[in-house]
């Protein structure tokens, strides 16, 4: 087979690919149609991986390289596999964003191979190789961005690791806007350094644009963590879709950098949809976009709210719950990452389904960012089996907390914090949260006394009208559940 046909059969299998992840975002789009994007996607990549084997006919793929290559992709796709199979829901927030990482990771090493062996030699410093050289220096700084900023994602959405030094509470410094502005100045700066180095054919002589490429991922790397750490635990989810955007560019920025077509498509589809996704989501939360891209612009640290101390919480035992819930005639939950947390989610559908049958209207409220993952609790419930149309937006269903008689609040808790709305000085103040306090009784189902992610006391809690049901959500509701069948 010719070099010709197998260029045109890989540009043919590229634009199929690129066609199928484009089903596949569409698909993605609805609940409905979620797991036939996910089939389109792997789809396109198969056919993206084919082809791009296709193409690898050079010199130096000999049969040995190829069989290399069949390992690590079988090394890698193990691992992916493993992490698949294993990964609980709660912790699916930090396998994205680790995943993340590895796409930043990847793009600044071969943004480092494809300056030391181009796939093209450059004539000593005509435009081709300055815009080679613009390319890789924008493709090592965006991957090194992605790359740090999604490990300490990570590890805020982890939790357990160095929770001494990193939290969920932003890290605010000094002058930090000034120190992203310098930063993203060098980076800029050293890029022309990089563009004025030798030509990186010669790789001995051309030490110094490597030099210069090495520091620039440092800089870079340092303002990645810099912007991530500077983003409280509130907009963590609104973080991790930006980090996908990130994820995005790097690849397509990779795509102009190896002259691949497939990797630019894929690259700004992706870049593209997160980024209207993160959009969407900061007005969801009265945020500016600008608040999340340069860490906390903006912000500054919460002063004292005076709401530390704000009452006792009157609990409510099983029996009595069981009452108000059966003459209730309209009720609605909101689950938050409590639900996730004790995997309770399978237990609130079949709570659903016993109020239904008592001819009782249950409907569940979400919130954007509920939990730690755009979409976080629309998956969780799906998974659980609960029906599309009971499950509505905070938009959609916030108008109806006064006319509900019974509002079961599921291990949530920031995304119904009234201090939001009442305390200027609150962290998450501005932010639209569902108003579960208009409702006639109000239940929150919690495992401790402590406070939400975001590290901010809940007035909710000592309302009149609120009730206390504490305990692990699973156990909780299994014990409603019971309960509610005896009767």
């Amino acid at each position: 087979m010719t070099d010709a046909i197998m260029n045109t059969l890989a540009t043919v299998a590229y634009l199929g690919a690129g066609i199928l992840f484009i089903l596949s975002l569409g698909g993605l789009s609805t609940q409905e149609s979620a797991r036939r994007g996910n089939v389109y996607g792997m789809m396109g990549m198969i056919l993206a991986l084919g082809a791009t084997l296709l193409l690898l006919n050079g010199p130096g793929f000999t049969p040995q390289a190829y069989g290399l290559l069949a390992v690590t992709l079988l090394i890698g796709g193990a691992i992916g596999a493993v992490l698949a199979i294993r990964v609980q829901m709660t912790g699916m927030p930090e396998l994205v964003a680790i995943l993340h990482s590895f796409v930043g990771l990847a793009a600044v090493l071969v943004g480092f191979s494809s300056y030391i062996a181009p796939l093209d030699n450059f004539d000593g410093k005509d435009l081709a190789h300055t815009i080679h050289s613009i390319e890789i220096a924008i493709d090592i700084a965006i991957g090194a961005i992605t790359f740090t900023g999604s490990v300490v994602a990570w590890v805020k959405l982890r939790g357990k690791l160095f929770g001494k030094w990193i939290s969920g509470k932003p890290m605010l410094l000094p002058g930090r806007h000034f120190i992203n502005l310098v930063m993203l100045v060098s980076i800029v700066v050293m890029s022309v350094f990089v563009v004025k180095a030798p030509t990186p054919v010669d790789l001995v002589s051309g030490l110094s644009g490597l030099t210069w490429l090495v520091v620039i991922a440092i800089v870079a790397g340092l303002l990645g963590m810099h912007l991530v750490l500077a983003i409280g635990g509130a907009d963590m989810p609104v973080v991790v879709s930006l980090l996908n955007s990130y994820s995005g560019w790097t690849a397509s920025a990779a795509g102009f950098m190896l002259g691949n077509n497939l990797l630019i498509i894929t690259g700004a589809l992706v870049g593209s949809s997160g980024a209207i996704l993160s959009a969407i989501m900061c007005k969801a939360m009265n945020r500016s976009i600008w608040n999340v891209v340069f860490g906390g612009f903006g912000a500054t640290p919460p002063a004292s709210s005076g709401q530390e101390v704000q009452g006792e919480f009157v609990e409510i035992e099983t029996d009595s719950l069981t009452e108000e819930l059966k003459d209730a005639k309209n009720v609605v939950i909101v689950p938050g990452y409590g639900m996730a947390v004790a995997q309770a989610q399978r237990a609130v559908d079949d709570f659903t389904r016993i109020l239904r049958e008592h001819k009782i209207n249950v409907r569940f409220a979400i919130h954007p960012v509920a939990g730690r993952l755009p979409g976080h609790m629309n998956v969780l419930l799906a998974e659980a089996g609960v029906p599309y149309d009971i499950v509505l937006e905070m938009d959609e269903i916030n108008d109806d907390f006064p006319e509900t008689d019974v509002v079961m609040v599921i291990g949530a808790n920031d995304i119904c914090n009234p201090s939001a709305q009442t305390d200027p000085a609150s962290p998450i103040a501005g932010m639209p949260v569902l108003e579960v306090w208009k409702s006639k009784r109000t239940v929150v189902l919690k495992r401790g006394r402590g406070k939400g992610y975001a590290g901010v006391v809940n007035p909710l809690f000592f309302k009149d009208n609120t009730r206390m049901y504490f305990g692990d959500a699973k156990a909780s509701m299994d014990k409603l559940n019971h309960a509610l069948k005896a009767e």
